[in-house]
C-alpha cells in the first residue's frame, strides 16, 4: 500500500506576527527615550526636564540604547524560524543581546541608587527597580550558563525572563494609567501600580515557557511511524 501524499509543508517564517506585535509594543517607550537622547545631545526638549538626567547624561544614554537594541534583537532572538535558518546569525546576534540586556540592568541599578528618587514614588518603587534590575542581570547570566552547558531549553526560558522583565517599561504605560484611575494617584498607589507591571509579563513570560516545555517531544520518546510503499 503506497503512502498518502504529504501536504507541502511551508518552511518557518524567519520574522512571524509576535516578532512585530513585541517591536510595536516597546515602541512608545523607545520613542520616549529618543527623544529625551535627543535633548541630552543638544537637541530641542520636547519632555518634560528632568535635572537628574541632565545633570549625568551618560546612565540614561546607555540604558536608552541598551533597551532599544535588547527590545528588537531580543524580539528576534524568540523567532524559532529564524533559529532554524540562520543558527550563525542567533548565536551572533545573541551575544550582542545579553550585552545590550546587562547594559540595561546595570544602568537602571546605577540609576536608582544614584539619582534622586523620581517625584512620586516611593521606597516600594526603589525597592522594585533594585529588585527587578538585579534579577534581569541574573537571568541572562544563567542564560549564558546553560546554553553553555548545552541545557537549551533553560537558556530559552532564562532569556524569556530576561525579555520580559525589560518589557515592564511598556507595559507600565498601562498598568500608572490603570492604577491612577482604579486605586488614586499616592505615592503607594503608584509604586504598586509600577510593579505590577513586572508581576505580569514575569507571569506571562512562565507561560510561555511552559506551553514550550509541553510542545517539546521527550527525551527517548518514539517517533511517529512513516508509512512507505
Amino acid at each position: 500500500m503506497s503512502s498518502p501524499a504529504a501536504r507541502p509543508t511551508r518552511p518557518p517564517r524567519a520574522v512571524g506576527w509576535v516578532q512585530l506585535v513585541l517591536v510595536a509594543f516597546v515602541a512608545f517607550p523607545a520613542i520616549a527615550g529618543t527623544l529625551r537622547l535627543v535633548e541630552l545631545a543638544g537637541g530641542p526638549a520636547t519632555l518634560p526636564a528632568d535635572p537628574r538626567m541632565t545633570s549625568s547624561p551618560l546612565p540614561i544614554a546607555a540604558h536608552v540604547v541598551g533597551a532599544i537594541g535588547f527590545a528588537v534583537l531580543g524580539a528576534l532572538q524568540l523567532s524559532g524560524g529564524l533559529r532554524r535558518r540562520y543558527p550563525g546569525w542567533h548565536r551572533m546576534a545573541g551575544r550582542i543581546t545579553v550585552a545590550l540586556g546587562l547594559a540595561v540592568a546595570i544602568s537602571a541599578l546605577w540609576m536608582t541608587i544614584r539619582y534622586a528618587r523620581q517625584p512620586g514614588s516611593g521606597e516600594i518603587a526603589f525597592m522594585l527597580r533594585i529588585a527587578f534590575s538585579s534579577l534581569m542581570a541574573a537571568c541572562l547570566v544563567l542564560g549564558v550558563a546553560t546554553v553553555r552547558r548545552g541545557d537549551v531549553a533553560a537558556h530559552r526560558a532564562w532569556m524569556i525572563r530576561a525579555y520580559a522583565i525589560a518589557l515592564a517599561a511598556a507595559t507600565q504605560m498601562f498598568t500608572l494609567g490603570f492604577g491612577a484611575a482604579i486605586l488614586g494617584t499616592g505615592v503607594v498607589a503608584h509604586d504598586v501600580s509600577l510593579g505590577s507591571a513586572w508581576l505580569i509579563n514575569l507571569a506571562v513570560a512562565e507561560v510561555i515557557i511552559r506551553r514550550g516545555m509541553r510542545r517539546r517531544p521527550r527525551v527517548g520518546a518514539p517517533r511517529p511511524a512513516v508509512l512507505t510503499s
